[in-house]
């Protein structure tokens, strides 16, 4: 047994630990959990836990159901919520067939494989999200509007504020498990707030995103309130996005950082940004996977819909943030279409490919803008040379279908289960009649 397994085995025991969950996520990014008494978990470290891969969505098929969780003794910590009563801990599984090797449809699989053909080529890569989402009053009853906690704005200094105090307990226990916080504040939206999660590798930061979620959700409950990563909830108000900033280091170089050069971008970064603008359309479908998605898309302001980048340009799918002179390690770009309701073991996945894709072929980066992307005409946008990224699901599936760099890098089986439920979310949803519609059209037509 490795170091770690024994150091996890003895925490637990020392620690009177009487219940570990067991996490992984399915293949839309639902996190899944089983628990098992601390006595199992030996074995399971060595042998992993059984279960029906049938019944989990994109898993397997009912003939080839056999499964088996491995927990990961890296990711072990204490759930800090769960403070009455015995202490509960948990470690996120990779995901095994029968005979050991690793399950096709595991996404967190997915993520190690892109990371692991970048290590080949010398390089790490790190992610450092940005997570917005919003809060309201309660869960809303079917079909009625959210009711947000409050009606501050950007940065407000709420007197009193819930969102205060909300944050506060959140990145505690955030912090409480391991998962270091860079920033809080309100954001634009009434009741939106904004927490930051500072860099770390990319599998890990997946992980701590998943576990982002469940920490939000579960403070919001026990305030008597509700947490939502839904991208765009109102129409007039922003989305929540997840702008994350991606950065690849040759050990402990960054491979982004070249002195001198024009925003001290190296060519290795300015490929890796050329191959994201290539493939950016293709891959949409992963990073923005929910009808709702292109709402925020099309909503304006911050959230971006044409393919461009631009230095410290905030309407630009990527930015390249101001750079620090004395702080090469801290040169890195700024990815901003993804929402927080995405799967991040694929959408980092997809990102990555996409930028190695671009260094492998040496992409040329084309000129920038500094322009409010917004502002700009459809003809003076066209042009800048800047295409649109897909306005519906509809579009992304289709542009995803023909993807060979979204194929190769999810695997068949993902790639086939993904396109498969997002086409039938669409079929479902072009189905449906609208509020908007029946207010529009039913008392002329």
């Amino acid at each position: 047994m490795d170091k770690q397994s024994e150091f996890v085995l003895r925490t637990i025991e020392e620690r009177d630990i009487r219940f570990v969950r067991l996490w992984f996520t399915d293949v839309l990014g639902t996190l899944k959990s089983v628990a098992i008494a601390p006595a199992e978990l030996e074995g399971a470290f060595a042998e992993g836990i059984g279960f029906d891969g049938s019944a989990i969505e994109g898993f397997a098929r009912v003939y080839e159901s056999d499964m088996i969780a491995r927990p990961d003794p890296s990711t072990f910590s204490i759930l800090p919520w769960r403070t009455e009563g015995p202490g509960v801990a948990r470690l996120f599984c990779d995901i095994l067939l029968p005979d050991g090797s690793p399950s096709y449809a595991d996404p967190r699989h997915v993520l190690k494989r892109s990371l692991a053909k970048a290590a080949d080529l010398g390089f790490t890569f790190y992610t450092h999200p940005e997570v917005e989402f919003y809060l309201f009053k309660g869960m809303p009853e079917l079909g009625a509007s959210p009711v947000p906690v409050d009606h501050y704005g950007y940065f407000d200094n709420a007197p009193h504020g819930i969102g205060h105090d909300f944050r506060r307990q959140a990145i505690t226990l955030l912090e409480a498990m391991g998962i270091s916080v860079e920033f809080s504040h309100h954001e634009g939206g009434p009741g939106q707030q904004e927490i930051d999660l500072r860099y770390a590798d990319a599998l890990t930061t997946a992980d701590n995103l998943m576990t982002f979620r469940l920490v939000v959700q579960e403070v919001a409950l026990e305030q008597g309130l509700f947490a939502s990563f839904m991208p765009k909830p109102f129409r007039d108000h922003p989305g929540n996005g997840l702008h994350t900033h991606l950065s690849l280091f040759e050990g402990d170089r960054n491979a982004f950082f070249e002195p001198g050069a024009e925003y001290q971008l190296s060519k290795i970064a300015r490929s890796f940004i050329a191959g994201l603008l290539v493939h950016a359309p293709e891959i949409t479908a992963i990073t923005n996977q929910w009808v709702n998605s292109y709402k925020r898309l099309a909503g304006g302001a911050e959230a971006p819909a044409w393919i461009c980048w631009g230095h410290n340009n905030r309407s630009a799918l990527i930015r390249v943030p101001m750079y620090k002179p004395s702080k090469g390690n801290s040169t890195r770009i700024e990815y901003r279409a993804m929402d927080s309701a995405t799967n991040p073991y694929l959408a980092f996945a997809v990102l990555l490919a996409a930028g190695m894709k671009g260094i492998e072929e040496s992409y040329e980066l084309p000129p920038g803008s500094e322009d409010d992307v917004w502002a700009l005409t459809a003809s003076e946008r066209r042009a800048l040379g800047m295409e649109p990224l897909p306005a519906s699901l509809d579009q992304a599936i289709a542009l995803t279908e023909k993807s060979e760099l979204v194929a190769e890098t999810l695997g068949e089986h993902v790639f086939d289960f993904f396109l498969r439920n997002k086409r039938a979310d669409w079929e479902d949803y072009r189905r449906q009649v609208t509020p908007w519609e029946l207010e529009r059209y039913l008392p002329s037509l």
